[in-house]
């Protein structure tokens, strides 16, 4: 094992150099393999890949930036499963990135509802419209130029230049991590930054200079068909000789989970207005945030408010109604969604201000909430409309 603190950067590509040592006193030092055993380590991935590597996926079909982009934001904590008809049916409506700029923030939310994490949709629009804008439509040659872009990080970019490019660039993605903190037995949760640190160090040195695309890809496949989570397939491993977690006998005790915190729960009332003609009362959310530029149903802090706020609309029928709460959870926080169905006797204003609109079930509007996308599942299915 050779030792560095830190990668030693050259112009041609972002990976440390042969002779990278320790460069001060107060460096903490990282071991990576010597060169011998990296060569080693990725041509048994890249044979392994040539027999089981995934080739036919949607996004490795007529390969180009714009299509490992797209897929890359949607791979972003969401399995392959979840993404590939998502995937289709966004391309078939934004099939370049000159069309996924002109359209409309909720044309691309839209297409968005139900992957959650929705301000990877918004910033791959933002990001479409600055490629086309400032970079005449294409997309930018360096990392330093894709990072640049609004939601694109140094694991993205790299993926995009060596999947799409042919670029000598090293990836780093939640699959990658885990194989090679299984391999190298590397300890602490890997979203802490000084294990990261680590983890490109690792990176950087293991990848190969020649059909760095295909290795990066074989890396990938291989933590999410073999070195899983949960059962990892060591037997299946074509580096499993080598592999310091699987020597333990243990394996799957790599990586180390995130430091478990107790996630508070918060309450809101959505406030389900139904008008005499059958147009829901929907709502856009602000620009950041949760659910950011999607659309919804009014929300309050009690049930109270929610009503006092449908009086103001009009005349409401006496039979309104509270439903079961919905339990939705984010990445940091419990929600209980409690709804709350009123319906007018008279028509209301059709519309209450810019962000405020009277929604037709069925109709085009924007982006919906996955919990704001069951609730109109419920009403269509249900005598209220």
């Amino acid at each position: 094992m050779r030792e560095i603190t830190g990668p030693k950067k050259n112009s041609k590509t972002n990976k440390p150099s042969a002779t990278s040592r320790k460069t001060t006193s107060g460096d903490s030092v990282i071991a990576v393999p010597a060169d011998k055993e990296c060569r080693k380590f990725s041509s048994a991935v890249l044979k392994w890949f040539e027999q089981h590597g995934r080739k036919h996926l949607p996004w490795q079909q007529d390969v180009n930036p714009y299509r490992v982009w797209v897929s890359e934001i949607m791979l972003q904590q969401t399995q392959v499963t979840t993404v590939i008809p998502y995937f289709d049916k966004f391309m078939q409506r934004f099939p370049d990135v000159e069309a996924l700029a002109q359209a409309t923030q909720d044309q691309v939310l839209q297409h968005w509802s139900g992957l959650g994490y929705y301000a990877r949709g918004r910033n791959l629009h933002k990001a479409a419209q600055q490629i086309v804008e400032q970079h005449q439509g294409r997309f930018p040659q360096t990392l330093e130029g894709l990072i640049a872009l609004p939601g694109i990080g140094r694991s993205t970019a790299g993926a995009v230049l060596s999947l799409a490019c042919g670029k000598d660039t090293s990836i780093l993605d939640g699959n990658v991590k885990r194989v090679l903190c299984r391999h190298f037995t590397v300890d602490g949760w890997y979203g802490n930054s000084a294990v990261e640190k680590h983890l490109w160090q690792l990176t950087d040195a293991l990848t190969p200079s020649v059909r760095t695309g295909e290795y990066n890809q074989a890396m990938m496949d291989l933590g999410a068909t073999l070195c899983t989570r949960s059962s990892p397939r060591c037997d299946r491993c074509p580096v499993v000789k080598s592999c310091l977690a699987t020597a333990t006998g243990v394996p799957a005790n790599w990586p180390h989970k995130k430091p478990k915190k107790e996630k508070p729960q918060r309450k809101t009332w959505m406030l389900i207005v139904e008008d005499p003609a059958g147009d829901l009362l929907m709502e856009r959310r602000p620009p950041s945030g949760i659910w950011g530029g999607l659309w919804g149903f009014p929300q309050f802090e009690s049930s109270d408010a929610a009503l006092e706020y449908a009086k103001k609309l009009g005349t409401i029928h006496s039979d309104d109604r509270s439903w079961p709460t919905v339990e939705h959870t984010f990445s940091h926080f419990h929600l209980q969604i409690n709804p709350l169905h009123v319906r007018l006797k008279t028509s209301a204003q059709k519309v209450m201000d810019r962000e405020q609109v009277w929604h037709r079930p069925g109709s085009e509007l924007g982006g919906f909430a996955a919990p704001v996308s069951q609730l109109l599942a419920v009403l269509a299915k249900s005598d209220c409309l």
